[in-house]
């Protein structure tokens, strides 16, 4: 198996703050780019934004089994 990378970037802001979002890009060495789709995480707790990461990143890797 191929060595794997994931890319992420989180920065916390409040919630109502919030007006939009765009898309990352990244550039692989084959000259290709790719997007990385941003998601937006609510909550009112530091363990309720916590457990949906999680479950989000479970099921990050539930659409790749082959990894």
């Amino acid at each position: 198996m191929a060595r794997l990378a994931i890319v992420y970037g989180i920065r916390l802001v409040p919630y109502d703050d919030l007006e939009s979002f765009e898309d990352a890009t990244i550039h692989l060495k084959n000259g290709k780019t790719a997007s990385v789709t941003m998601h937006v995480i609510e909550g009112e707790s530091e363990e309720g934004i916590k457990r949906q990461l999680s479950a989000s990143l479970d099921a990050f890797f539930e659409f790749y089994p082959e990894i």
